[in-house]
């Protein structure tokens, strides 16, 4: 590998970084062009061969996309098989009738969190929240009391727990096992749910009166008869969850060593995801009165937004393997020694900063994992550490949702608020959400 100009190196990724930033923000380029070009410009104004520009791209794109892609495809589809069996709104109707309507705001973060993990934020956001305007309406509450509750349940389940894509990818570009980004995850992501939904939520509904929409409020009731059970969704969900965990387990409690080689194949990630998928099309599919040529449709469907997820992502890896590549990496992980900055608050300042600036989360969970993955001695942290890494990266491109974010947008046309309104409830919630996360993360990391 070439020896470059530190300083060079430095200017180099600064201008790298701006011409990316400008590229989604100013001139509105697509996210994967930006990202590669971003890429590609440090590379080459740092002074790498070009020999050495192309392995960075090769091996960014393949490395990353080898660990995150079949976790991608297949969530989806199992995302997708939830969401048309009603097992979304099974989990909902089933903690809402248990908490009772004065806690159902907690019912529907937790529904939130547990369907944010196999189903992307946006479809579970259009699913679940007319469940959450049936109960104000019934009680004659703000929109907001329950809609918040419910979005940071989204919101936490989505960042911090794998299978989500996010999490996934962080932790593939760590290097760290995914079972124990999920411990954390659920500790950080309980927390941050608590803080940001029912708490949070309750301030916003006393403060804004926000009424159901005109067009909710005259549909009818769920038909609660046709829905699945509640622990049958329940199990499925949790089945990739527990194989990946007991990987983990069985590799550090030594009474369960002999099931190493079982868990170990069973815990692989693509594998535990494959099993849950399986499941799904038989008892929520197939049981359900769908057949196979239907839910052959519906998943090939639920693919659609795949590539793009993983272009993004991938180009996100080239970012990360050029940084590694240039030697900037060494220069950055040198002057953060010097600085005795925490590598824990390194990673939510990084991704944070690249939230606010663009927008998208994943865009930021890519860049700021790139950036600390390509640090030197990555690899000596333990794994519980690097777990809390993976936490502060998805609490940093959490925060500070604003104009920028197709997020924003997204709940405030569904919950009928202006923009002041949006900023003051929904872009708060994002950032006690991400905030909460990565303080319950940098707590987990002392430890560690």
């Amino acid at each position: 590998m070439t020896v470059l100009d530190p300083t060079r190196l430095v200017i180099a990724a600064l201008i790298g970084l701006a011409v990316l930033l400008l590229m989604i923000i100013k001139w509105k380029v697509q996210a994967m062009i930006s990202i590669l070009i971003g890429a590609i410009t440090i590379g080459l104004l740092s002074g790498m061969p070009l020999e050495e520009i192309v392995a960075a791209v090769d091996d960014g794109i393949g490395n990353t996309l080898k660990g995150i892609a079949l976790l991608v495809g297949l969530g989806s589809m199992f995302g997708a098989i939830l969401e048309i069996s009603g097992g979304a709104q099974s989990i909902a109707v089933s903690l809402v009738k248990w908490f009772g309507d004065k806690k159902a705001a907690w019912a529907l973060g937790i529904t939130g969190l547990v369907i944010a993990m196999p189903v992307f934020f946006d479809a579970g956001l259009i699913i679940l929240i007319p469940l959450a305007f049936s109960l104000a309406k019934r009680t004659h509450r703000s929109s907001l009391y329950y809609v918040i509750p419910l979005l940071a349940g989204l919101a936490v389940g989505h960042a911090f727990i794998p299978p989500t894509p996010g999490p996934a990818l962080v932790a593939t570009m760590l290097g760290v096992d995914l079972g124990w980004v999920i411990l954390v995850g659920v500790c950080c992501g309980t927390v941050a749910m608590i803080v940001a939904g029912p708490v949070w939520g309750a301030i916003c509904g006393k403060k804004y009166d926000v009424p159901v929409p005109a067009h909710i409020a005259n549909q009818e009731d769920f038909d609660e008869s046709k829905l699945p059970k509640f622990g049958t969704i329940v199990t499925i969900i949790l089945i990739p969850l527990v194989l990946i965990v007991m990987s983990s387990v069985t590799n550090i409690v030594p009474a369960l060593n002999f099931l190493n080689p079982i868990f170990n194949f069973l815990g692989t990630p693509f594998v535990a995801l494959l099993i849950a998928t399986i499941t799904a099309m038989f008892i929520l599919g197939i049981r359900h009165g769908y057949s196979m040529e239907e839910l052959e449709k519906v998943m090939t469907k639920s693919l659609e937004p795949v590539g793009l997820i993983l272009l993004v992502t991938a180009c996100g890896g080239v970012l990360r393997y050029m940084l590694q590549y240039s030697g900037l990496g060494d220069v950055i992980g040198n002057a953060v020694a010097n600085m005795n900055l925490p590598l824990v608050v390194l990673a939510f300042v990084v991704a944070a900063l690249v939230r606010i600036c663009v927008g998208s989360s994943t865009v930021a969970m890519t860049m700021a994992a790139g950036i600390v993955s390509a640090l030197p001695g990555i690899s000596a942290y333990s794994p519980l550490y690097l777990a809390c890494v993976c936490a502060a990266v998805a609490g940093g491109a959490t925060v500070c949702s604003h104009f920028n974010d197709s997020g924003f947008w997204l709940v405030k046309s569904l919950v009928g608020m202006s923009e002041k309104t949006t900023l003051k409830t929904w872009t708060v919630m994002e950032t006690l959400v991400g905030g909460t996360g990565f303080i319950v993360a940098l707590i987990i990391s002392f430890f560690a």
